[in-house]
């Protein structure tokens, strides 16, 4: 296995909870919290300690439990991103601003726990785009959007290879093409 960059920025999870400390989406990068149950322990506590402040506005940077924590509250929802004590608090607002900001792109403005819920799938495609295993990749919302929902940079739909079809995407595209040819 290859040695990891020791200056390379590493956030150790990305979390998403509700306005009652309970979980909506989260990603864990990081082996300390490996079991189910070490990770309620951890956003609940979490939770206790940024559930009372205003971050509104602005995100919040707090030590705990020996992990820098970089937070905002956007509607009914609270964003987190984790990183080792001393990871730059800088790269990681940069990692939470990209992923509020990808999803209030994706779900066209209305960030709040049902359109999340009803959304999740890009929600966790979103969280994909910006980070894997702990590395960030991407930290620019409007590339992060167009990544999962498959559009290129201009906003057009990328065409998706007949390979990558579902079946019922597929016997819908031929259906579609079907009665094209049958109209002209």
């Amino acid at each position: 296995m290859a040695t990891m960059d020791p200056t390379l920025p590493l956030v150790k999870n990305l979390l998403l909870l509700d306005s009652e400390g309970k979980r909506i989406a989260v990603k864990y990068y990081t082996p300390e919290w490996s079991t189910v149950a070490s990770q309620a322990s951890f956003e609940k506590a979490l939770w206790n300690k940024t559930s009372r402040t205003n971050a509104r506005a602005e995100a919040e940077i707090i030590m705990f439990d020996n992990v820098v924590v970089v937070y905002k509250y956007i509607g009914d929802l609270m964003f987190y991103v984790t990183g080792n004590q001393d990871e730059n608090e800088l790269i990681l607002y940069t990692v939470l601003q990209a992923f509020y900001e990808s999803v209030t792109i994706l779900l066209r403005q209305q960030v709040e726990k049902k359109t999340v819920l009803e959304n999740l799938d890009l929600v966790l495609l979103a969280i994909d785009e910006i980070i894997d295993g702990g590395i960030i990749l991407e930290t620019e919302p409007t590339m992060i959007a167009s990544r999962v929902t498959m559009r290129g940079a201009d906003g057009e739909q990328a065409p998706v290879p007949i390979t990558e079809q579902t079946f019922s995407k597929a016997l819908a595209s031929a259906k579609e093409h079907l009665a094209r040819s049958l109209l002209k």
